[in-house]
């Protein structure tokens, strides 16, 4: 059954083109009533593959700022790390209940990045030229220790985060906002799936189940995609992490 139910979203989130991650926290937890400290070290251990894959993928076609990326994603191992260290200290229902309004907060930003351009350039005007120089180490260091820290402690991928600041702080082109930003994501969910692993949270079961379901239903789904209006694609984008966070509040 966790199989089954992880190639249903694995093809939904390969149909969306998300992550995904903080959905499958609450499959997890509240479809299979697997521990939440389990369910977020699975979650960033199976990110690891889905991050790499994306990453060489982007990066073939030239959609990766490595430079910024690298950054980003050096201060975002050791918030990885503190996260993970940081929720294994939390009480399961603080954690679940902090985890789902993570997850639905992300709804809200992808919802305005969405459907509120025009707000939200006005209130986070794009940066048009490449941060460089010395504001690009101390923001990039500065911004990827807290971007890790909150997937390393609450398991969301912060991808909806981490994208607006690319493209607000430092100044990133959106057609490469998404491969840098899984550049950014990699690190940060290798670093804190290793804290989980020595705290001696990752049930190895579950995780090569939800890997391989994730992977394989992410190929058929991806297929797909190409096939759906875009009406319907921004939907799903912005419904998934909603319902996720909504259920990980109420059901906690």
């Amino acid at each position: 059954m966790l199989f089954a139910s992880m190639l249903a979203l694995g093809t939904l989130i390969g149909f969306v083109g998300a992550g995904g991650a903080g959905v499958t926290i609450t499959l997890l937890t509240v479809g299979f009533h697997v521990p939440i400290h389990t369910a977020l070290a699975v979650a960033l251990a199976s990110m690891v593959f889905t991050m790499l894959s994306g990453t060489i993928s982007h990066f073939r076609q030239h959609e990766v700022l490595v430079k910024t990326g690298a950054i980003m994603g050096c201060g975002g191992i050791l918030g990885a790390y503190l996260g993970a260290n940081f929720s294994n200290m939390l009480p399961s229902n603080i954690l679940s209940a902090v985890t789902g309004l993570l997850l639905a907060s992300s709804a809200v930003t992808l919802y305005i990045k969405m459907y509120q351009g025009a707000w939200l350039e006005r209130h986070f005007p794009v940066r048009k030229e490449l941060l460089t120089g010395r504001k690009l180490w101390i923001y990039g260091l500065s911004l990827g220790v807290f971007m890790g820290f909150l997937s390393g402690a609450f398991g969301i991928g912060a991808a909806a985060y981490i994208q607006l600041a690319l493209m607000v702080v430092f100044g990133v082109p959106l057609l490469q906002t998404i491969g840098t930003c899984m550049m950014v994501i990699l690190p940060i969910s290798a670093a804190g799936g290793l804290s989980y692993l020595f705290n001696g949270r990752l049930d190895f079961p579950i995780f090569f189940q939800t890997l391989a379901g994730l992977m394989i239903g992410a190929w058929f789904g991806a297929k797909w995609t190409h096939l759906a209006p875009l009406r319907l694609l921004r939907v799903f984008i912005v419904g998934m992490p909603a319902v996720g966070g909504i259920i990980m509040i109420l059901f906690h």
